[in-house]
């Protein structure tokens, strides 16, 4: 009997009981839901013979519950409040001013989008963000398994049909401690820096991948000494002396104004990519999402990290183009 009540429970019949409770009569209880007397006693009947116990008894003071009666009648009010919170919720997200949005984030983009998502709760305070960080293939299989509501990123996932929005551009230079013999030596080639030992992101990292093609093109291979999975660890091995670097400019942005770190002056560079907001097509974004996919589409260049006069240009920037 248990698993038929909860199989075939209906609000309806609840809402027959809870009226029948108000107004002591099934005549009122009718004229209160709009139903007809015999639409009324027949919610009644079918939800006493799923109970299977009595819920109403008559009485000269009208129609009562039964201790019974009264138990349903508790489940009911539970159901209503219920029913009444996720309305508000939903008219909450409707309006866009409540609710709950997914990023993720790859490693790089922790510089500066914890500033956007700053900039987006304080014109949306009650709207909750769970951010997530990784490296561009755990970022991209969050996307492909619709854990994410959007991604910021570089290049697009493949495979994948997506939704593309451009944020600004990300530079990459090529840095190193500033007391390096080659730190204040002008036009070097790649060529010059065979010999020197990079520090590297690991395999599956978007930086990893731009730097590994970067060298290919060239036709140089490079030194490669360890692997990391932190910017912040690169960075500060470089200063320590360990070697140098391929990195978002974004990310020592801090340590090129301290002077703890230089960018070397290598033809090419910097490489300037793109960030982007990317969402899948297929992917139904609630309000509260569209309003952020927006926001940073419209307004999330300007909390990337400023690098006007941070690097050196000695060539013109060469732009990836997207593909």
């Amino acid at each position: 009997m248990s698993s038929r009540f909860i199989r075939e429970l209906t609000i309806r019949q609840l809402r027959a009981l809870a009226a029948v409770q108000k107004n002591r009569s099934v005549t009122a209880a009718a004229n209160q839901l709009h139903l007809t007397q015999p639409a009324v006693t027949l919610q009644l009947r079918n939800l006493q013979e799923l109970a299977g116990l009595p819920l109403i008894q008559r009485t000269g003071d009208g129609m009562l519950l039964t201790d019974a009666g009264r138990e349903v009648l508790t489940l009911c009010e539970r159901i209503e409040v219920a029913i009444a919170d996720c309305g508000t919720s939903l008219e909450m997200m409707a309006g866009r001013t409540a609710g709950r949005v997914s990023i993720g984030a790859v490693s790089t983009a922790k510089y500066f989008v914890p500033f956007a998502i700053s900039g987006f709760s304080k014109l949306h305070p009650n709207i909750e963000i769970n951010l997530t960080i990784g490296n561009r293939q755990e970022t991209s299989e969050a996307l492909r398994g619709y854990e994410l509501d959007f991604a910021i990123m570089g290049r697009p996932p493949t495979g994948i049909d997506m939704d593309v929005r451009l944020i600004g551009d990300h530079p990459h230079v090529i840095i190193a401690p500033t007391a390096h013999r080659l730190a204040r030596k002008p036009r070097l080639e790649l060529a010059d820096l065979a010999n020197e030992t990079f520090l590297t992101r690991e395999p599956g990292s978007g930086t990893r991948g731009l730097m590994e093609n970067l060298f290919e093109t060239a036709g140089v291979r490079p030194k490669i000494g360890m692997a990391m999975s932190s910017n912040e660890t690169i960075k500060q091995a470089v200063i320590a002396g360990l070697g140098i670097a391929f990195i978002s400019a974004h990310t020592v942005a801090t340590e090129l104004d301290e002077r703890r770190l230089v960018t070397l002056d290598v033809d090419g560079l910097p490489i300037v990519r793109q960030w982007f907001v990317l969402s899948r097509k297929d992917k139904v974004l609630m309000p509260p999402a569209r309003a952020m996919l927006e926001f940073l589409s419209a307004k999330g260049a300007q909390f990337l990290p400023r690098t006007h006069g941070r690097i050196r240009l000695t060539r013109p920037s060469v732009r990836a183009q997207r593909r």
